[in-house]
């Protein structure tokens, strides 16, 4: 899978690829702080990408949902050391 780096200049960086489906997905890294956001288009449109800023605890949680905390270290300030995402129902 192929992972498209574009710079933007004044803001930061976009990390983007394409799923099986067509659906573009990506982070933005800010400059400025280094705040990040996921981002996604369908593919038809690369300039109508919608976003969402995520906060560190609601990437970690995120993160459990995609599966990746048992792989990763993600205990700091502001995320509890045993963070258990609540899934299904």
């Amino acid at each position: 899978m192929d992972v498209e780096l574009t710079p933007l200049p004044g803001i930061g960086t976009r990390r983007m690829f394409t799923t099986a489906a067509g659906v573009r997905v990506g982070v933005v890294t800010h400059h400025a702080g280094g705040r990040r956001e996921l981002v996604h288009s369908d593919g038809e449109d690369p300039d109508a990408t919608r976003s969402i800023t995520l906060e560190r605890d609601e990437a970690v949680v995120l993160a459990g949902l995609l599966g990746l905390l048992d792989a990763l270290d993600v205990t700091g300030p502001g995320v509890p050391a045993t963070t258990t995402p609540a899934v299904g129902g």
